[in-house]
């Protein structure tokens, strides 16, 4: 049953060919520093990485928001404004995704390496102990962090994603190794296949994952401004990864907000189920249901999401 989920339910976003990078968010390079456009209210972190560039808002704690596959920092636009310059917030455009241009995500895995470096720009920031919030994709790299360097992380929220997304292609008692010609086979498809299909897969992902269609072109725009070779190699590497066993290694307390997989099939007492399951390691962790919201909770219940942050932080 977990196999039906797939891409709608697996918690990312496609994204699309590379020609089109240049029609949305593009000209941030690496250790970015020009001058923003009047009215953003923001500033880009002197930090010298070809892997992301930071956008950092407000004054305050330090919290850092890392958005998911091909998208971009204007998805956490609605909970930067809810904290009201209370904070000061850093959001990571990682490149390849949403108009930035590949560089060092050009090969390779994206998410292991955004971990290592985002390690880096903490400590060279001089960030005590920052929050750290993460949705999918970043909710993956965000774990990593967490594990991986248990010192540097304050607290932690994961926005819908789980310790092992390959479990979803894979099902019980899947490992990394046996989903990995899967997981070949989709990098493939994504960065190889026909343009038209791709595109039309991407909008159907996304009318699946944000259920206000208001909402949905801004996340669809940062799809299309994605290098679709990055987006597919960053897709493989967290299908082929299992943060299971690193769980335990991490000592900030955390926080999951999901919701019930987008599948009529997937109840929410399943989905309640796969989620207790896959953080069993992390004890501590509280988890909590989002209903009524798609993939993308910040822009299908933006109170509701940005209320949960408010109180994660305190």
């Amino acid at each position: 049953m977990i196999r039906t989920v797939l891409l709608a339910s697996a918690c990312l976003v496609l994204a699309a060919p590379a020609a089109l990078a240049q029609t949305h968010g593009g000209g941030h390079g690496t250790g970015h520093t020009a001058a923003v456009p009047a009215g953003h209210g923001h500033h880009h972190a002197d930090f010298e990485s070809g892997r992301f560039h930071v956008r950092v808002d407000g004054a305050g704690p330090d919290v850092i928001l890392i958005p998911g596959l091909s998208s971009s920092p204007e998805v956490w636009d609605g909970t930067v404004e809810a904290l009201g310059g209370r904070y000061r917030v850093h959001r990571l455009h990682i490149q390849g995704f949403a108009g930035a241009p590949a560089e060092d995500n050009a090969a390779g895995p994206v998410s292991a390496p955004v971990a290592e470096d985002l390690a880096r720009y903490i400590r060279e920031q001089g960030l005590e102990r920052p929050a750290v919030i993460g949705h999918s994709m970043g909710g993956t790299i965000a774990m990593m962090l967490a594990a991986r360097h248990p010192d540097l992380v304050g607290k932690l929220m994961v926005v819908d994603m789980v310790p092992f997304m390959g479990a979803m292609f894979a099902g019980p008692g899947g490992t990394p190794e046996s989903v990995a010609p899967v997981a070949d086979q989709i990098q493939a498809a994504m960065a190889n296949g026909p343009e038209d299909a791709y595109r039309a897969q991407l909008e159907s992902t996304i009318s699946s994952m944000i259920l206000t269609e208001s909402r949905r072109a801004g996340p669809l725009a940062d799809g299309l401004a994605s290098d679709r070779k990055v987006s597919a190699a960053a897709y493989r590497e967290l299908i082929v990864t299992d943060l299971g066993p690193e769980l335990e290694r991490i000592t900030a307390p955390t926080e999951v907000l999901y919701v019930k997989f987008n599948d009529p099939r997937m109840t929410t007492a399943i989905t309640d189920s796969i989620y207790a399951g896959g953080f069993s390691r992390l004890p501590g962790a509280t988890l909590k249901r989002i209903d009524d919201s798609g993939h993308f909770i910040m822009l299908d219940q933006p109170e509701r999401f940005a209320a949960e942050v408010e109180a994660f932080l305190q």
